[in-house]
């Protein structure tokens, strides 16, 4: 089992930055993808960012060029480094772990571990 814990959300202006943190504990697994997914009210869960088992990265087109996804392995942390922070970007944002295909990476549900989740509220 992998126990999954976001932090670093709150409320910014349009513009601004913040820097999501997702620590990880529980079992190690040898390889496993990590990945950042949001929801807004009303609307479905969509993915973020992945960082896959071998170091690549997938973003949704909405972040393309502002959003970062990072991991510390020394700390098991998992970072998303938001930039030119956009009302729309206002969400929950869950941290999420598992195993997708190389053309499932984005889908929610590839991943089978997740976070409690932290709020993102950007002001224009």
């Amino acid at each position: 089992q992998v126990h999954l814990v976001e932090s670093g959300g709150g409320p910014v202006q349009a513009g601004g930055s913040l820097r999501l943190s997702c620590v990880s504990s529980g079992d190690k697994y040898s390889s496993i993808a990590m990945a950042w997914f949001r929801q807004a009210i009303g609307r479905e869960r969509e993915a973020v960012a992945v960082l896959d088992r071998d170091g690549s990265t997938t973003y949704a087109d909405s972040v393309k060029g502002r959003f970062t996804i990072s991991k510390d392995n020394a700390k098991n942390t998992l970072y998303l480094e938001m930039t030119s922070l956009k009302p729309e970007d206002s969400a929950m944002y869950y941290c999420a772990a598992g195993w997708p295909g190389p053309m499932t990476r984005l889908l929610r549900y590839e991943y089978i571990h997740w976070g409690q989740g932290t709020q993102v509220t950007v002001s224009s």
